[in-house]
């Protein structure tokens, strides 16, 4: 048997349904030279009757293993993987008909690594597509998140991510530690950092369902913020002021308010304007005054969680001189 030019791998946990999702799109793809690894992360709710469902329209290679986070479960993939380019999705996504097609169009031969953006599909919630707006777009810490054009600048991410799998297996996989989110992070910041050449393929996107409540979301950006501390002092060099933009609106929040007291108001003005701007922003790109709404809330969730987690894990380390993760005193990628 032939070995397929690219790999699928997607890591899985207590994710059957979504998974279908993920590999029904997979089996409407347009270029078909490929193959689809699954490692089941140690999963109390199996996905083998899932995959089982999909083995006469795919070629899957199934494996279960015990739970040791995402991107542990991505090197196991990598390994089983037979094609030449291995592309990373998480369970979640919905990958397009013509994304294997946009990428044979667009990849250029010099680059070891590409990846692409992640957006809301039409039939996603309104909760759904508020919390995509809100991690994506330039109003809101979206605005930070590396989606760049530039092939020295773009650091990919494991939600939509390809690479050779030579230049795989010549990082040492992902880092070998349980800190996610930002296993991934730290995979992108190496990859510059060792002179890999990526590239940003802006419409090889995937439609990315993340968390579907607001408390997974809180959890979510709030580890988020907690890692980013972690990778400042692994990499110091890319720390950026942006980071500390959550920080500073909950500041401003809680100034303005404490201003009203004493009948000074035009803070509270501007952070309406502000409010105004995600809201018509949202509606507008959404077409849906209600998703515009909910953006507003899923923002202000994502600044104060985000805050939150980066101002607990520098207060931790200052106070206590503990840390959460153990990346910063061991080895953090295998041969």
């Amino acid at each position: 048997m032939n070995s397929p030019k690219y790999s699928f791998i997607i890591p899985v946990y207590n994710r059957p349904d979504e998974l279908a999702e993920n590999l029904l799109s997979l089996s409407a793809l347009t270029f078909t030279n490929f193959e689809v690894v699954i490692v089941e992360d140690g999963s109390a709710i199996k996905s083998d009757e899932v995959v089982e469902n999909f083995k006469d329209q795919l070629s899957i290679i199934y494996h279960f293993k015990k739970n040791e986070g995402p991107g542990i479960g991505r090197n196991v993939g990598a390994k089983l993987a037979r094609g030449e380019i291995l592309i990373f999705v998480d369970s979640d996504c919905i990958v397009p008909p013509k994304y294997l097609d946009i990428i044979e169009h667009a990849r250029q031969e010099q680059s070891d690594v590409f990846g692409g953006p992640d957006r809301a599909h039409q039939s996603f919630n309104t909760l759904q597509k508020a919390i995509s707006f809100s991690m994506t777009n330039l109003l809101t810490t979206g605005g930070i998140r590396g989606q760049k054009k530039s092939v020295e600048r773009y650091y990919p991410r494991s939600f939509n991510l390809g690479i050779r799998k030579s230049t795989f297996m010549e990082m040492g996989g992902f880092p070998l530690t349980k800190m996610h989110p930002g296993e991934d992070m730290v995979f992108g910041i190496e990859l510059i950092r060792r002179g890999y050449q990526t590239q940003y393929i802006h419409d090889a996107f995937v439609y990315h369902k993340r968390r579907s409540t607001l408390k997974q979301f809180y959890h979510q950006v709030r580890k988020f913020g907690k890692v980013r501390y972690y990778i400042t002092r692994l990499y110091p060099y890319t720390f950026k002021i942006t980071y500390l933009f959550p920080l500073a609106f909950v500041l401003y929040v809680a100034f303005s308010v404490l201003l009203a007291f004493f009948n000074i108001y035009w803070p509270l003005y501007l952070l309406a304007l502000y409010i105004l701007a995600l809201f018509l922003t949202s509606s507008l790109l959404n077409r849906s005054l209600m998703v515009g709404i909910a953006s507003i809330l899923t923002s202000f969730v994502q600044f104060f969680g985000y805050a939150y987690g980066l101002a607990q894990a520098t207060l931790k380390h200052w106070i206590t001189g503990r840390d959460e993760y153990d990346v910063l005193n061991k080895p953090l990628f295998g041969e």
